[in-house]
């Protein structure tokens, strides 16, 4: 199949649970359009904030720090000091000088991190009772996949938007 068909279309994923394949598909669309819409982009241009929104090596950190938190609470185990060290930097240019690169591959291995937990969620734990953040908000194993993907696929966009204003000095 080439590029052309949304990952959706090109069948079913091998070892994907049949209720959690739309999960999956969107995590891997993110992952193909995120990648290509990257290609080339410049580090100098990672942090501006166009109209003082989201940069977006804001976006590229959220994206991967939410599926990593998001599937953490799925496990129903709470986030670790690493999980909240990355959440504080989130929209920070921190100094390690984070690249694009950096970032689209922290955000591919999360995807490759999120597909083997999918392959390994048992249906019939889909609707148990999972608490979110130290006030357990209630979800469910289901709700908080579903959220990790469409999630996913509304920052994608929006850093789509952001990536096409500052490359053409919309600032």
């Amino acid at each position: 199949m080439t590029q052309e068909t949304e990952v959706w279309q090109r069948g079913l994923l091998p070892e994907i649970p049949p209720l959690l394949q739309p999960v999956a598909h969107a995590l891997l669309q993110a992952r193909e359009e995120l990648n290509e819409y990257l290609h080339e982009f410049p580090d100098e241009l990672l942090w501006i904030r166009p109209a003082g929104l989201a940069s977006a090596g804001f976006h590229l950190q959220h994206l991967s720090g939410v599926l990593d938190r998001v599937f953490t609470y799925a496990r129903a185990e709470g986030l670790s000091e690493f999980q909240f060290s990355q959440l504080y930097e989130e929209g920070k240019d921190t100094t390690e000088r984070l690249s694009v690169a950096d970032l689209l591959n922290r955000f591919n291995v999360q995807i490759d991190h999120a597909l083997k937990q999918i392959k390994h969620t048992e249906e019939s734990t889909l609707t148990d009772y999972r608490g979110i953040g130290r006030a357990g908000l209630p979800s469910t194993v289901i709700g908080l996949l579903f959220h990790a993907a469409e999630h996913t696929m509304r920052h994608l966009g929006q850093l789509m938007v952001t990536v096409a204003v500052v490359k053409n000095n919309g600032i």
